[in-house]
């Protein structure tokens, strides 16, 4: 547990996430209470643990849901909100294989992909809404809509654990919170 606070870890599991082109500018843990990630993807066929490109394959529409407390790493780039869990997690999976979308919607994917890697990247500009509200202890409780249906709901502890491992937690918390709500980084 020691190394979930340790900047150094957390820059490396987040670094896997970022689009090329981008830079890490802050990045803290964090507490995840809920999280529902949607994604739809097209062209693909669905394996037992990830999705693969298909010429021949349909619409899929991913639902990846978790409704219990964890850790996670959460960052911010340039353009993007970065999130990744500090140990492995279980999720509730579930499929459409026939939705109801626009073609707009529909990402094609180029490689295969691992379910656990969705749902760990998105656009700033898909933000829909951003909640702050103070929490216990100082800490700060966020709940974020991206347009597409997903959401996070998420605790910024005040502190970044014991022992002096996430020296700038304090100032790159302040730097996520600002990004988050439109102020800036």
């Amino acid at each position: 547990m020691p190394e979930i606070f340790d900047e150094a870890n957390m820059r490396q599991v987040l670094g896997k996430y970022i689009p090329d082109r981008e830079t890490l500018l802050a990045g803290i843990h964090a507490v995840a209470k809920e999280t529902s990630v949607t994604g739809v993807f097209g062209k693909c066929m669905r394996m037992e643990d990830g999705l693969v490109p298909d010429e021949k394959g349909g619409v899929i529409v991913l639902n990846k849901k978790k409704y219990s407390t964890y850790d996670v790493y959460l960052g911010v780039t340039q353009s993007f909100l970065v999130m990744a869990e500090c140990e492995k997690n279980s999720y509730y999976y579930q499929f459409d294989s026939e939705p109801d979308v626009g073609k707009a919607d529909i990402q094609e994917l180029a490689a295969p992909i691992l379910f656990a890697d969705i749902g760990t990247c998105f656009p700033l500009t898909d933000m829909q809404s951003c909640e702050i509200k103070n929490g216990w202890m100082g800490s700060v409780k966020c709940f974020i809509t991206m347009k597409n249906g997903s959401y996070f709901k998420l605790i910024l502890p005040k502190l970044g654990g014991l022992g002096g491992g996430m020296p700038h937690h304090t100032e790159y918390r302040a730097a996520i919170i600002s990004r988050l709500t439109g102020s800036g980084v």
